[in-house]
């Protein structure tokens, strides 16, 4: 068995998988005690475990501490590749792109294997773009919803308001209402200028992942809804058993 895992900024999301199906999966703030609890017994039959992570080395170590204890196999942490099934990285860099953001645009891929948008709408959101081809044409990153809101309670002290109404973009006529409407209205201009964009660059298809994936489809983004993107795409790099 392979135990796929998926460590964002404010999230960890883990898979165990053997050679057809999926055999358990989980997900929770990196603190928690009860993360890899639905692992149960089967620590000890795991053969490998692959890690996407967005976090700084010492996070890094540390979940990799905690891995080893769970599953008592080899830790591999898999990153941003040049290239992998058809899909081509657009940086100059690769290093510099994020491993969540390249393994949920292979799964994208795999998945469509056509022109595609692919919005992960987390933490922060990314938007990337990959013509018919498989080639990244670039993309953007913005703060995400928790993000943005957090900004402006820490930034701008006077600010005080609460976290409401998410969807709703008709002006507001209490602080509240125009934090949360204005923050709604923000989204909804992404979302107006993502239809514009996969018009013109001839992308067919959308798909969005992550934990507010169901706010930005509730504001009118049309895509299909994939949750487990970027461990579909690492586990398509584990089971080709190269690390990049």
């Amino acid at each position: 068995m392979i135990l796929l895992v998926d460590s964002g900024n404010s999230r960890i999301k883990w898979r165990l998988v053997n050679d057809v199906d999926v055999i358990a999966e989980g997900a929770g703030p990196p603190d928690s005690q009860e993360l890899f609890s639905g692992i149960g017994s089967r620590g000890g039959v795991i053969s490998r475990v692959a890690v996407s992570s967005v976090g700084s080395e010492h996070s890094c170590r540390k979940l990799e501490q905690t891995l080893l204890a769970r599953a008592r196999a080899p830790v591999t942490f898999y990153w941003a590749e040049r290239a992998r099934a058809g899909l081509v990285n657009s940086y100059a860099d690769v290093g510099r792109m994020g491993a969540d953001r390249w393994h949920g645009m292979l799964g994208g891929w795999m998945r469509a294997r056509q022109g595609f948008v692919m919005v992960d709408a987390g933490s922060a959101v990314t938007v990337d773009y990959v013509d018919s081809s498989g080639r990244h044409i670039g993309g953007y990153i913005v703060p995400g919803l928790q993000m943005m809101r957090r900004s402006l309670k820490l930034d701008a002290a006077r600010i005080g308001f609460d976290d409401d109404d998410q969807l709703n973009v008709t002006p507001g006529n209490s602080t509240s209402a125009c934090t949360n409407h204005g923050l709604a209205w923000m989204t909804q201009a992404m979302i107006r200028r993502i239809k514009e964009d996969a018009h013109t660059l001839g992308l067919p298809v959308v798909l969005v992942t992550g934990g507010d994936a169901d706010r930005w489809k509730a504001l009118g983004l049309d895509a299909e809804h994939c949750p487990g993107l970027v461990l579909d795409g690492l586990a398509a790099v584990a089971e080709a058993g190269v690390n990049a």
